[in-house]
């Protein structure tokens, strides 16, 4: 398997590098707000976000690409991460993406996609050495919360790895979350947001206005769907839970401003929370991590 360091490095020969930003997802602003659980949720999770009580929120919006100076124009896979803010001090995250499938098994695959992925005319070479990349390729392509670029606030969010939950009885299962949006293109607030910042301008319009909502969504598994291959698409006797609702309430002073540091890690988790043996999920931390020290020394 790559090296984190050679993975980030052949990120960065794609992108660019960039002091103190991040391989990818370097262009992104932070948000503050609530998560609230619904009732049904503690009878299938333990952890202490899903008892219902309110919870504190930090809230990330950002493109994919790893160049910070590019502007919203260009179409990209957008990004909502979450780190919940647990009231015994402790964190749990969740990193969404508005492409529903991860189309790669391993992480070469991811590597090498993305360094062909803005030369359109390479990417039917590589679909033919990597053929299995192809169904989650095409149905990215044709969801709309890829082609939709008018707003942050709009679209849906798929984190795409598999969580087990433990209920308070002991009870397992293993669900893939979605954030759900409430607004829609009917509530766009007035004006032209047509710069470099376009989809974050035209956040910050809805915020003045009040409160933007997601709902968080859990996809619960059936017996025989898999939970640990990232690429796998769960069968028609798996199920949808309403978990709870997810309130952005405004921008909040960036953590990372002035040399901070701030981190949204799929695998940091809570009791109540399990992670599954996905591969990608277990290699994002490792490659993270070396990102992070990038940026610390970038920094310092």
């Amino acid at each position: 398997m790559v090296e984190p360091k050679q993975a980030i490095d052949r990120i960065n020969n794609v992108f660019g590098r960039h002091a103190g930003s991040r391989a990818l997802h370097a262009k992104g602003r932070f948000y503050e707000g609530t998560f609230q659980a619904k009732e049904g949720a503690a009878a299938s999770c333990r952890a202490l976000h899903m008892q219902g009580d309110e919870i504190p929120v930090i809230v990330r919006f950002s493109d994919a690409m790893g160049n910070p100076k590019v502007g919203d124009g260009p179409p990209d896979v957008r990004g909502m991460a979450i780190s919940f803010r647990l009231p015994d001090g402790s964190a749990t995250d969740l990193l969404g993406q508005t492409a529903p499938r991860f189309p790669f098994k391993t992480v070469e695959e991811f590597l090498s996609f993305t360094e062909i992925a803005t030369a359109k005319r390479k990417i039917a070479g590589f679909v033919a050495r990597h053929p299995g990349t192809l169904p989650g390729l095409l149905a990215n392509a044709r969801t709309p919360s890829v082609l939709l670029q008018k707003s942050f606030a709009e679209v849906t969010y798929y984190p795409i790895h598999a969580y087990k939950w433990i209920a308070p009885s002991g009870k397992e299962s293993w669900v893939r979350y979605r954030f759900d949006p409430v607004a829609t293109k009917r509530d766009r607030p007035e004006g032209d947001f047509s710069g470099k910042e376009r989809l974050q301008d035209e956040l910050m319009a809805r915020l003045a206005r009040g409160p933007v909502h997601f709902e968080l969504t859990a996809h619960i598994a059936a017996h025989d769907d898999d939970p640990h291959d990232p690429t796998s698409v769960w069968g028609k006797d798996s199920r949808h839970l309403e978990v709870g609702d997810i309130t952005i309430t405004g921008p909040m002073e960036d953590p990372e401003a002035n040399g901070g540091l701030f981190v949204f890690d799929p695998t940091r988790i809570v009791d109540g929370i399990e992670l599954s043996n996905d591969p990608i999920l277990h290699y994002r931390a490792k490659a993270y991590s070396e990102s992070v020290s990038r940026r610390i020394g970038e920094a310092g």
